[in-house]
């Protein structure tokens, strides 16, 4: 028997080799390379990596940031 998931949920980590995950809304109008400085901080600041990019056709970002579950004592995201 296979387990469903709901389309666009986050489940909960099990073991120690999961990864924890924060999205992130990047408003329109905002630059190409101001988007990527911007996650770059998240990266260096929180040990946080990119794990999906969308581009909508209004100019927002979604974004899905993940990091390995054991650095949780690390900043979430700032938004």
């Amino acid at each position: 028997m296979t387990v469903r998931r709901t389309p666009g949920t986050i489940e909960s980590m099990d073991t120690p080799g999961d990864y924890e995950f924060a999205p992130l809304r990047i408003p329109p109008g905002t630059s190409r390379s101001a988007a990527a400085t911007m996650l770059s901080l998240q990266s260096d600041i929180g040990g946080w990596e990119l794990a999906r990019l969308q581009l909508h056709a209004d100019g927002t970002r979604k974004v899905i940031m993940r990091r390995r579950a054991r650095l949780s004592y690390l900043p979430k995201p700032v938004v």
